[in-house]
């Protein structure tokens, strides 16, 4: 009886008098609870997702979302025709999307879910180089762009295209449309300015971009259409600083991805492409399918992937709308600036963005100033040690010498939270002031929250 007794215990079950398989496919079996308990228990080191200020996914959804994904968690959104209901989901989200960001007959154009922002992001780009190869382009095509997310540094080497990104000069953060000429041909399949860059988080002018683009086609240059990046800016600016024309209102803008999971609110999974009109998107990339018996049309990367995420994506949009969007996105606006301003009152730190709704995302991007026996590697190193991940990192080319810092906040940071990490950034920069003796942490010593994409065969490209 007290073996019995003994054995109900679960961790003096079989499973963990030994370390966890790491190598070889293991030979026996675990019970259920063992199993888990271990998957768990290992899980608890890694960090707190809502304290991970570097990552601009969604990191909190509410329960609704929450039953809907696990009641979805076995549905196939390949197969429409076992699914046909999730399939008219997907399709309302790309009419709903179409009618977001203004073009001009949101039922007829179209769009696609996909895995993320980055897949999507690589079909808009396929797109541009289908119609540029359709207007008898030739050679070696090219993509112009500032810095960018390192989705396009994939997309230029797996489909053999030139990605000449502008290197950053002077005091600029971002893609200048005055920088176009000397970078653009008739090579060029498309400019991709970024509404929320990845580095500094700040939104690239669109419209003044278009308007250069207009302007070297009508001085006798070529006619080069845009996509815009909007992986994060898609879902912020048609709520909060609806007077930015960035979108199809452009007639050059041809494609637009932008990342559900990010701030669409939707959970890890799902990102969207949508083009201006259905002849913006190349016939040769659509492929009909005989699958899982019915024939479909497909245009994207991935073939089976769940549809949890698209139809929680429904669902956000539903019980949000419009007004509940707009006050969402301006809530978590309000935090950003709220923690903007308790920073600049805090250290020896210059605001890149702050926050400011018509210039960038709900991120604060900062510098250190000058004079300080510390870098924000330490900072970043100190924070961490307090459970919080703040992304500090070195600038793009030709600005690469300077290290800046990042806070993303997202859905489900308060004040509250805000006031906590200032506290402890507070507290990291006494440590710091208080042992000038340590040798400053170098990006490679803090490790984590680097955004070059170095492939490690490099290629030649010829530079404009």
């Amino acid at each position: 009886m007290a073996e019995n007794l003994r054995s109900q215990d679960l961790f003096s079950l079989p499973g963990f008098t030994r370390p966890a398989p790491h190598g070889g496919f293991p030979a026996a079996e675990l019970p259920g609870d063992v199993a888990y308990e271990i998957v768990h228990d290992e899980l608890i080191l890694d960090g707190v997702a809502r304290m991970n200020l570097a990552t601009f996914c969604t990191t909190w959804i509410d329960d609704q979302a929450r039953r809907l994904m696990a009641e979805s968690i076995d549905k196939n959104i390949v197969d429409k025709d076992e699914y046909p209901q999730t399939a008219e989901l997907e399709k309302r989200c790309v009419r709903m999307l179409a009618d977001l960001w203004q073009a001009p007959d949101p039922a007829a154009t179209l769009g696609t879910s996909t895995t993320g922002s980055s897949e999507a992001a690589i079909l808009g780009g396929l797109a541009a180089k289908f119609r540029w190869r359709a207007r008898g382009g030739t050679g070696v095509p090219n993509l112009v762009s500032g810095p960018v997310q390192v989705c396009w540094e994939k997309f230029a080497r797996y489909f053999d295209v030139e990605l000449r990104q502008v290197p950053l000069r002077a005091n600029r953060y971002t893609l200048h449309p005055d920088d176009l000429p000397k970078y653009c041909d008739d090579n060029t399949i498309a400019v991709v300015p970024t509404f929320g860059q990845t580095f500094t988080c700040l939104f690239e002018d669109v419209a003044a971009i278009s308007a250069e683009l207009d302007r070297m086609h009508a001085a006798g240059g070529p006619d080069i259409p845009i996509h815009v990046d909007a992986a994060s800016g898609g879902f912020l600016g048609p709520f909060t600083a609806p007077e930015l024309v960035w979108d199809f209102r452009l007639p050059r803008v041809k494609s637009i991805n932008a990342s559900g999971h990010k701030t669409g609110l939707a959970p890890l999974g799902v990102g969207w492409v949508i083009w201006r009109e259905a002849a913006d998107l190349p016939r040769e990339l659509v492929f009909d399918v005989d699958y899982l018996g019915g024939n479909m049309p497909t245009f994207n990367l991935n073939f089976s992937r769940p549809g949890g995420q698209v139809i929680t994506q429904y669902y956000d949009f539903i019980r949000l709308g419009r007004e509940g969007y707009t006050r969402v996105q301006s809530a978590i606006y309000l935090v950003a600036r709220h923690f903007a301003k308790g920073l600049a009152a805090v250290g020896p730190f210059e605001l890149i963005h702050a926050a400011e709704p018509d210039r960038g995302i709900t991120a604060v991007a900062w510098r250190l100033t000058e004079g300080a026996d510390y870098n924000l590697y330490d900072l970043s190193d100190r924070l961490r040690a307090r459970g919080w991940l703040i992304a500090a990192y070195p600038l793009p080319a030709d600005r690469q010498d300077e290290t800046i810092m990042r806070a993303v906040f997202r859905h489900g940071f308060t004040v509250d939270m805000a006031e906590l990490l200032l506290a402890d950034i507070r507290r990291g920069l006494r440590q710091l002031e208080d042992n000038p003796w340590r040798t400053p942490l170098t990006r490679e010593q803090a490790g984590g929250f680097t955004h070059d994409a170095a492939p490690e065969v490099a290629l030649p490209h010829p530079q404009p």
